[in-house]
């Protein structure tokens, strides 16, 4: 008898590409949006501190209480509120499988690819919601009809949105939210590089959910920690279908030991946004090099030329970035604003590609 794996495979799930991620060793890596800069060293003793005689023989805790009591002091949302993930990519996927089974997923594109890849796993439809050509901004009348409708279960929007950069409002996500007869999710993995947010809607809108990380502005991607702000019934809910120890107890540590040295963190953001701002223009200068702008850590780009061979000129210079093409983002690339060495060192290796 012949093993057929395709045949034991759920229908929705044979044509479905995987995520994956390019692996370059003695490259500088400016294509997953993480933080550049080496993770500080005073913040590191603080955690190994913490984790002092930590036995990790036994279980984390289920209930992450340290972290998310944490978490709430730097939100402000009660800790019935908050959940805490395996980065954003695990809240991404319970939601999913709690409240969008068999329904419809609304996914305002281009955007990240795992809302689309977490939806199909979870037994969901995706419906592209495209954005206004041109600046990327949410098309608000197209989201209001989708999100109205009784099939969409879940809309998800990301802000500032990952590739484009751009923000949405906090008028139009409310616009949105008062639409929506579903759940309403708002990524807001890059919070921390433009300061702009809609949690003041949580009270107001049981329906919202907001999403966040420490891959990102608090340098723990290795570490996979992300977090959800929703009414404690979503949170409930959500309950669930998470796995019992889902965050391991040296992440759930060193979370909470970075909200405690904010101030180291925020004076690297700062950083980051300066040199943000000062790459953009200088994107901008090389010839045949449109830029969009950017309220995140990375920014959009689009050449004459094809992404794939920008990418591969880039490569065989030491420099990794992210080829962004698609019917959406024809001929685009996204890199990581990375520390200003790195940034011209970027710069120089484009320049050289283009004039070849």
């Amino acid at each position: 008898m012949t093993f057929n794996v395709e045949a034991l495979m759920s229908a929705q799930l044979r044509d479905l590409v995987p995520y994956e991620v390019p692996s370059c060793d003695n490259v500088i890596k400016l294509d997953a949006n993480e933080n550049s800069y080496y993770f500080p060293r005073p913040v590191m003793e603080a955690i190994n501190d913490a984790v002092g005689a930590q036995t990790f023989n036994r279980y984390p805790d289920a209930e992450t209480r340290y972290l998310r009591e944490a978490i709430s002091s730097y939100t402000g949302v009660d800790v019935n509120g908050i959940m805490a993930g395996n980065g954003s990519d695990e809240l991404i996927f319970n939601l999913l499988l709690t409240f969008a089974s068999g329904g419809k997923v609304a996914i305002t594109t281009p955007t990240f690819g795992m809302y689309r890849i977490h939806s199909i796993i979870a037994g969901a439809e995706p419906v592209s919601v495209p954005r206004r050509a041109g600046d990327f901004a949410v098309d608000v009348p197209a989201v209001c009809e989708a999100a109205a409708s009784p099939e969409t279960k879940v809309t998800v929007v990301c802000s500032p949105n990952n590739p484009t950069g751009n923000i949405t409002s906090l008028e139009d996500i409310e616009a949105v939210l008062r639409a929506a007869r579903g759940l309403v999710i708002i990524d807001e993995a890059y919070f921390e590089f433009c300061g702009e947010t809609v949690l003041p809607l949580l009270d107001r809108y049981p329906n919202l959910v907001v999403l966040r990380t420490f891959s990102k502005a608090f340098g723990l991607a290795g570490l996979r920690v992300g977090y959800m702000l929703a009414d404690p019934a979503v949170v409930q809910a959500v309950r669930r279908v998470k796995q019992p120890f889902n965050l391991n107890a040296y992440s759930q540590i060193a979370a909470a030991v970075v909200l405690s040295h904010l101030s180291v963190f925020k004076k690297r953001i700062r950083a980051i946004c300066r040199a943000r701002d000062r790459l953009l223009p200088e994107l901008a200068k090389i010839p045949g090099v449109e830029c969009y702008p950017s309220r995140a850590n990375f920014i959009l780009f689009r050449t004459p030329l094809k992404a794939a061979d920008i990418f591969q000129g880039l490569l065989a210079r030491g420099i990794l970035i992210r080829n962004m093409d698609s019917p959406d983002l024809r001929n685009c690339l996204r890199v990581t604003v990375g520390q200003p060495e790195e940034n011209r060192l970027f710069l120089q290796a484009l320049a050289e590609v283009l004039n070849r």
